[in-house]
């Protein structure tokens, strides 16, 4: 029998790998000391596997099929974008195997992947916590880029079974980490939008055909965007769903549904469904270690937040 010895839940943003914070002073600067605790904690933890659930930003999946949950097996990769990792990266493929078994059991239908490219959505928070010391993770990409998104309520059922799962396994020490931002606006991903321009929304359709130029070509653009004045979060709401991981009372956001959620937390907000999915897994409250109400694209940072169970 594996157990879960915690879970840590903290955002990810272009801006960590690209513009990382000077000091601790900076903007950005008290995420990074909170992620170097945290990283700290987690090595005292000893894990023996991560589970590594986190978005993908069209670097793998694209509208040619959109699945809403991918499991890495066999075989992951970093993309590489924004300066994250590229390259392999260690998969603990008996506990992947397990955790589909125990999934599909409860009647999941995840989709599976030999050969998993992930980008900075699993990267970072992988390489955050422990990526350093090489210890093998099951990574588990969740589409939170555009509709059609998995309900929240059905990320909760499938990270109750998930936590379920991991613990039928016999992986041993086995460390949960959610990647997604909180309150954040992108702009608009949805093919079935009159405002996406033609060429984003040929990209996002068939952008697979050439991933390296599609990515090539939107990076510049991204980077563009540090210092707009004109990106927002909402701190309060942030603190209002930080609440209810503390509490462990999730009842509250899934009851918001996807318009609820974009009204108050912006497209990006759809990232908090891998938090909700960790939240489920470990299934006990978590203790708030840090929290900077940063904008990404003016500080170059993103929304600062690191969870760790109390």
């Amino acid at each position: 029998m594996s157990e879960i010895i915690g879970m840590v839940g903290m955002s990810h943003s272009p801006f960590a790998t690209m513009l990382p914070p000077p000091d601790e002073a900076a903007p950005g600067g008290q995420f990074l000391a909170a992620v170097r605790r945290v990283a700290a904690a987690a090595a005292a933890l000893a894990p023996d596997a991560l589970v590594v659930i986190g978005p993908d930003h069209f670097h793998a999946n694209f509208y040619d099929a959109m699945p809403p949950f991918v499991l890495g097996v066999e075989q992951a990769e970093g993309f590489g974008d924004f300066g994250s990792r590229s390259g392999a990266l260690p998969v603990a493929s008996a506990l992947a195997w397990a955790v589909h078994e125990g999934l599909s059991r409860d009647g999941f239908d995840i989709t599976l992947s030999y050969a998993l490219t992930v980008d900075h959505g699993i990267v970072q928070g992988y390489e955050m916590v422990c990526g350093h010391a090489g210890v093998p993770l099951v990574p588990l990409v969740i589409n939170a880029a555009a509709p059609p998104l998995p309900p929240m309520p059905r990320c909760v059922a499938l990270g109750r079974s998930l936590g379920e799962a991991i613990r039928a396994a016999d992986a041993g020490r086995v460390l949960i980490v959610a990647s997604g931002g909180l309150s954040h606006w992108l702009p608009s991903n949805d093919p079935r939008d009159a405002s996406v321009p033609a060429e984003r929304r040929a990209a996002v359709i068939h952008g697979r055909r050439d991933v390296r130029a599609f990515a090539a070509a939107r990076e510049p653009g991204v980077r563009a965007l540090a210092g707009d004045p004109g990106t927002q979060v909402n701190a309060a709401w942030d603190a209002w769903f930080l609440k209810q991981m503390v509490t462990a009372d999730l009842d509250p956001v899934t009851s918001l549904g996807d318009e609820g959620l974009q009204e108050r937390a912006g497209s990006g907000g759809h990232e908090i469904r891998t938090w909700l999915i960790g939240l489920a897994a470990v299934g006990r409250p978590l203790a708030w270690t840090s929290y900077e109400p940063v904008p990404e694209w003016i500080t170059g940072m993103g929304i600062g937040t690191t969870f760790e169970v109390a």
